[in-house]
């Protein structure tokens, strides 16, 4: 067991402490500041009534106590009070506002009518939740007081506390998700298993930060299968092709092994060996070993025994290099000929991977790197530095110095930045014991070490509060885990200290700091990556009969596309409409070749405008129109609900048991996409939600599953016609968008919703949504810049204040 029962009880009693603290700490938390909303002078009786005979007349038919239609009763229910249940009116407002109710084919009244009930609604919620009244507050479920960083957080919090990159998938399982993220504390459990990886996680750590290795160990990166190796690849050196980047910290001074192994099947065959070839292997871009692979030697040995002289090729591409301790980017690839230097034939370009072993191209298949061997020392890495702001080794003899006083102060300053608050002696004083026990036994550094441990497995720095802030401390994580997905950076710290960080004023002059910030990148691959479902892509694998021209290289470009407009307009502080509407885009020669963009070469990417109107926005993204397609085929559904969820922010509930699929529905006939979902919706179980899914589904049915224009799907002309639930038609993804638009404010407070939800790290409830009507409209006032909505989250009563 890597942790013995007294630690772990010893570990379980810290939680309940941290538990207990909390609790008392958040009790003073003052009184919540108001949240702006809309004013609205009182309704006179005759709009009451009108309300009330709305709901009888176009919501009670099917909303009563018999028929509960979508688990909703409207009967019996005060209109004109609200706020006495919030949680049935919220869905109702949600609804309306989507267009869904009332449903297609039933009596609706006219817009304008709709939209004064539904602002009647929300005007009555939003001043219930800012004003005297406790009816929001009834009911409130119960939620957890403490939060776990996740896996993402922890790795990161570990980079800045320590100065070292890790990688956290390699010491740590996935988190669960839930509301859409993984950084949900309700689901951020921990277990005894979990708790062993933690402290197994510690030792490696610490061993890494102060520069201690136990021995030589493997450690194998692998290439995707279906990455083409026929061109540059992003970040390795110009005039190479293929390879892979290793970025990788070494613990120490010394010599490692680095083995390079080529692609071969089961027979042992490689490809492209009868011409000559050069590997390179550079250590921070200088040149450390150049071999040939290949030629008239090599074809000759492959003739008599593939299997044989691939053995003596892979022992070939073995080396010992000497690397200093640190962070060091490791290139592995092949020199690439230009035309005149090749003996190779000529060769159209092709996407097809499988094209690539018929033209003679080597591929690396992965890369083993074994090490330390013959240490020298641990040498001067940024992390050693972080650690060891004074050593005994180091010290020059003055008086007052010692090196009981020298640990103190290491631990000091880890323990404060560890749990992102000044330290008491009763947090120095065990780890203080911890360094002492093992200093007897190891030396300094060795002490430090095990100090070190008890930090990285301490619950006060893997916990963070899920109550409201009570300290300008607790404000200080809570903004940076939520901006930065990290720890607070000295600076923060420093406000906090001071008592000033939750001045308005110096709150958001820290935020737009922290946006500014490199570290806010987190915002594009945790919070964008998981709310536009770009994560999803590294699972994605289409039906290589049906999309032979599919590879790594264009599932990477898919996904940095999606996230260098999302990161443009943070940046560029830009409205967050133009996620929908903006007519440019990010794109490398792989992608624009897909696309049909003329002119573009090369791996980097850069922005250009887009030539029509079809792909403005990210529905025309091939990262969106790939995850919500099936790998042999489109599905109009999941792009539908796909919009609902993250556009519009009216999710459907979920299908019934045993509801066959299309295929099923359909039979065995080759049958276009909408022809499936004719079928499929004769089941009147699955007609309703259908109906409202598959006209947003079918706007995008030009773009194929991995995002490529058509005109024609199983033989027939696209019909990409439909009919949007408030009756709206679209003819395709140009209309549908334009419909989307007329209606900014819903997009708007979706993406709202979807990051006060990440922010809070917990699922919102009816009694939240009045921030979220109060951000988007504050945000209005902005052009809603993505600043904004950020300033709008952070200001807001759930993000500062216990809710009451």
């Amino acid at each position: 067991m890597l942790y013995s029962t007294p630690l772990r009880r010893i570990w379980f009693f810290l939680c309940a402490g941290l538990v207990a603290a909390i609790g008392l700490r958040a009790s003073a938390v003052p009184s919540a500041p108001q949240a702006p909303q809309a004013p609205q002078a009182p309704q006179a009786p005759q709009a009451h009534q009108a309300h009330r005979d709305l709901v009888q007349k176009y919501c009670v038919a099917c909303h009563n106590e018999r028929l509960k239609t979508g688990g909703l009763v409207l009967e019996d229910v005060d209109v004109e009070r609200p706020a006495a249940n919030a949680e049935i009116w919220e869905k109702v407002i949600r609804k309306v506002r989507g267009g869904m109710m009332p449903p297609q084919g039933m009596p609706r009244p006219d817009a304008a009518t709709l939209d004064g009930f539904v602002a009647h609604l929300e005007t009555s919620l939003d001043r219930a939740a800012t004003g005297p009244s406790t009816a929001l507050r009834a009911g409130r479920a119960v939620r957890p007081t403490l939060h776990r960083l996740n896996r993402t957080e922890y790795g990161n919090a570990v980079r800045d506390l320590l100065d070292i990159e890790i990688d956290a998938s390699a010491l740590l399982p996935p988190d669960d998700e839930s509301e859409g993220f993984d950084n949900i504390a309700g689901v951020l459990k921990i277990s005894p298993s979990l708790l062993e990886q933690y402290v197994s996680a510690s030792r490696t750590i610490a061993a890494m930060a102060v520069g201690h290795s136990a021995g030589p160990v493997s450690e194998a990166f692998r290439i995707p299968p279906d990455l083409a190796q026929d061109d540059h690849v992003e970040g390795l050196p110009l005039g190479t092709r293929g390879g892979i980047l290793i970025r990788r910290h070494f613990p120490v001074d010394a010599e490692y092994d680095v083995s390079v192994f080529l692609r071969r099947n089961i027979v042992g065959y490689m490809t492209g060996l009868e011409f000559a070839h050069q590997l390179e292997i550079a250590v921070d871009g200088e040149r450390v070993f150049l071999v040939q692979v290949g030629g008239e030697e090599d074809n000759r040995l492959s003739d008599e025994n593939m299997s044989a002289a691939a053995d003596i090729i892979d022992k070939r591409l073995q080396t010992r290099v000497p690397i200093k301790a640190g962070p060091r980017a490791i290139t592995i690839a092949f020199l690439r000929k230009n035309a005149a230097e090749s003996d190779e034939p000529l060769q159209p370009h092709s996407r097809d991977h499988d094209l690539q072993n018929m033209n003679g191209i080597p591929l690396i298949d992965y890369v083993d790197i074994t090490g330390p061997i013959n240490a020298s020392g641990p040498g001067d890495t940024p992390s050693r530095r972080r650690v060891f702001p004074c050593h005994p080794e180091q010290a020059l003899p003055r008086r007052g110095f010692s090196e009981g006083g020298c640990a103190r102060q290491i631990l000091t300053g880890l323990a404060r930045r560890a749990y992102r608050r000044p330290v008491t002696d009763a947090d120095v004083q065990p780890l203080v014991a911890l360094y002492s026990g093992a200093r007897a036994n190891g030396g300094f550094e060795h002490g430090i070490e095990h100090a070190l441990r008890a930090i990285l497995a301490n619950p006060k720095f893997l916990y963070r509060s899920a109550s409201a802030p009570a300290t300008d401390y607790d404000l200080a994580s809570r903004l940076s885990f939520f901006l930065w997905s990290t720890i607070p950076d000295e600076e923060l710290l420093k406000v906090a200290g001071e008592g000033t960080l939750s001045q308005p004023a110096v709150l958001d002059r820290q935020v737009r700091r922290m946006l500014a910030d490199p570290r806010a990148d987190a915002l594009v691959s945790n919070f964008a990556g998981q709310w536009l479902m770009l994560r999803n892509l590294k699972s994605f694998q289409p039906n290589g009969q049906e999309f032979p021209d599919f590879d790594d290289n264009l599932r990477q470009a898919f996904r940095r596309e999606t996230e260098l407009l999302f990161e443009r307009v943070m940046r560029e502080d830009r409205s967050v409409l133009e996620l929908l509407t903006s007519r440019e885009t990010f794109v490398n020669e792989r992608l624009a070749r897909h696309y049909g963009i003329p002119g573009v070469y090369g791996t980097h990417f850069r922005r250009v405008t887009m030539p029509g109107e079809e792909r403005r926005g990210i529905l025309g993204h091939g990262s969106i129109l790939t995850v919500t397609s099936y790998p042999n085929r489109t599905s109009p559904v999941l792009r539908g609900k796909w919009i609902l969820e993250n556009v519009l922010g009216t999710p459907p509930p979920p299908p019934p048991p045993n509801v066959p699929s299309l295929e099923e529905s359909a039979g065995t006939e080759a049958l276009t996409g909408r022809a499936l979902l004719e079928a499929h919706r004769r089941n009147p179980t699955c007609a309703t939600c259908h109906r409202v899914m598959d006209p947003l589904g079918f706007a995008l049915e030009n773009f194929d599953a991995t995002g490529e224009w058509r005109t024609k799907d199983a033989g027939a002309a696209i019909d990409a016609s439909g009919q949007l639930a408030d009756g709206t038609p679209v003819t395709g993804p140009v209309t549908l968008r334009n419909a989307l638009m007329r209606h900014p404010e819903q997009f708007v407070r979706t993406m709202t919703e979807k990051m006060l939800t990440y922010a809070l790290g917990r699922g919102l409830e009816a009694r939240d949504m009045p921030t979220v009507r109060a951000v988007a409209r504050g945000a209005a006032r902005s052009d809603y810049t993505f600043s904004s909505i950020v300033l709008g989250i952070v200001r807001s009563t759930p993000f500062l204040m216990r809710q009451m």
